[in-house]
């Protein structure tokens, strides 16, 4: 059985609504709601999956939160990646237990969170910010989770290199990502994955046509759809609501060509037309 320990980050969940709390628990400490009072003393050492109630009698249960839930409750001061497209990004990007990952730029870390998650004690993190307000609410959120020791944060401009050769895999989170293929290239190991979201078609052409000129192969684009559903069995039907577009995925390998490489695909457009 699972119990709650003190400095646990534990999830309350009202009953009846879809109020959440999530929180680390601290001796001595109160969480105040419009629910009640909850006593951090009177759940250390409960177990996790049960029901605890306020003052006014309002009932919770007592859960680990998600990874999902972590990220969605992130203090932020930028647009976060949504948990949908950060699962599809460990898969297609093979980040495990071990490897060593670049991104850019850190934002308020939802994705670098799930990454040094994914990693473990032997990966590493390392992660570039220009913002140093963007990357002191990031240190914190990382913090916050216990992640420090597989997290470097590095403050500077992509623009002047990245310290890191060999790396497993690199991620840009960035408005212009074809201005550092260069960067990027150098700072990954043959072969290795070359991934990037952007908002808009127009974007990704301009990446589509940069990655190839810069040695980059096996290009691929995406977008990942969610949809909830109402769960009451009798009237099983998809929520009103759903996120849909959150950003265009792309994803490339590194490659030495022996070759010289083929025409581009604007090129390719450009001699049909002719």
């Amino acid at each position: 059985m699972s119990l709650a320990y003190n400095g646990q980050i534990i999830q309350l969940l009202a009953r009846g609504s879809r109020n959440s709390f999530i929180f680390a628990l601290k001796a001595g400490d109160t969480l105040q709601t419009h629910q009640g009072v909850l006593k951090h003393d009177d759940l250390i050492g409960q177990p996790l999956g049960t029901e605890v109630v306020s003052h006014r009698g309002y009932a919770f249960l007592m859960l680990e939160p998600s990874t999902d839930d972590l990220i969605r409750d992130l203090k932020r001061n930028s647009q976060i990646m949504y948990p949908k497209d950060i699962g599809f990004i460990l898969m297609k990007m093979a980040v495990r237990p071990g490897v060593r990952v670049v991104e850019a730029g850190t934002g308020s870390a939802g994705l670098t969170i799930v990454l040094a998650q994914a990693v473990g004690d032997n990966g590493q993190i390392y992660t570039y910010e220009t913002r140093e307000d963007m990357q002191n609410l990031a240190r914190k959120n990382v913090a916050r989770l216990g992640l420090t020791q597989r997290v470097t944060f590095k403050l500077r401009d992509i623009a002047d290199g990245f310290d890191e050769t060999e790396a497993d895999a690199l991620f840009l989170d960035v408005p212009n990502p074809w201005d550092y293929l260069g960067q990027a290239r150098a700072a990954l190991k043959g072969g290795g994955f070359f991934g990037s979201i952007l908002p808009t078609t127009n974007q990704v052409s301009d990446l589509l046509i940069a990655l190839h000129r810069a040695g980059f192969e096996f290009a691929e684009v995406c977008e990942v759809l969610i949809r909830y559903y109402k769960t009451v069995p009798a009237r099983l039907r998809p929520e009103d609501r759903m996120v849909a577009h959150t950003g265009f995925l792309i994803f490339a390998r590194p490659v030495t060509r022996a070759t010289p490489p083929e025409q581009s695909p604007s090129e390719d457009e450009e001699a049909t037309h002719a």
